[in-house]
């Protein structure tokens, strides 16, 4: 995604109706339908939207949820079946923009709103629930086509039909499927250092990926140091029992 590239938005989306699911959530506000005419939006979100898990979702950070239409095709397709805008409990469907691979920090004028790329959707046991798909967080997680969650920078309104411009993208790069897969933590460095006004859940999951990598760095080390021991250990063996036979 680069500065001057566009697309459309297709549907907006909010809140039907609240639903029991299992667990300790109890309610979700997951099931969203398009809107006829234009929705007003505010720095916490739309206008006839809410959460109900307010300790995991919601906020500045995650006022509006937007997911590409191309992505969700595709997903109709492996799972044959439609998907219908606001079924992955998105707030925009959008077409012509890879949203999971906008850079965070870029901006989008949609109407007369300014919004901002904050953070990726981190797919969780409602989402599973919702789905009806067995494994579903999993093949999520495995495809990375997060969506990405935006900061709402200038209130307004948005419709169906309005062009989505970008009209800043940050030099750093990096992306939301960059931010949700994490395989890279000099990135992730570099994303920390530049862009300042990320949220302390960005900042957490960057921290879970850092201490994921040292882990890992930590258990090849052993491994190693295992590997390289037994190695000795095996040849001072065969060193004795050539020398007894001898």
């Amino acid at each position: 995604m680069r500065t001057g590239d566009t697309g459309r938005v297709l549907a907006v989306c909010v809140v039907h109706a609240e639903l029991e699911v299992p667990g300790r959530v109890g309610r979700t506000a997951i099931d969203k339908r398009p809107q006829p005419g234009r929705v007003p939006v505010r720095t916490l979100g739309l206008d006839g939207d809410h959460v109900c898990d307010t300790a995991h979702h919601g906020g500045a950070h995650q006022a509006v949820y937007a997911y590409a239409d191309e992505d969700a095709k595709r997903w109709g397709g492996e799972l044959d079946r439609e998907l219908p805008a606001g079924w992955f409990g998105e707030n925009l469907r959008i077409t012509g923009l890879a949203v999971s691979d906008a850079v965070i920090g870029a901006r989008l004028a949609i109407g007369d709103t300014l919004l901002e790329v904050s953070a990726p959707r981190v797919p969780c046991a409602t989402f599973q629930h919702w789905s009806g798909e067995a494994q579903w967080v999993k093949r999520f997680t495995l495809r990375s086509d997060t969506g990405a969650y935006l900061r709402v920078l200038t209130e307004g309104t948005i419709g169906a039909g309005d062009e989505v411009a970008v009209v800043h993208v940050p030099d750093h790069g990096i992306t939301v499927r960059d931010l949700f897969v994490g395989d890279d933590p000099d990135l992730l460095a570099i994303l920390l250092a530049a862009e300042p006004t990320l949220s302390d859940d960005v900042r957490r999951q960057i921290d879970r990926h850092a201490r994921r990598h040292a882990n890992a760095e930590r258990a090849a080390a052993r491994k190693a140091v295992s590997t390289t021991d037994n190695g000795a250990t095996d040849r001072r063996a065969a060193e004795l029992d050539t020398g007894a036979q001898l």
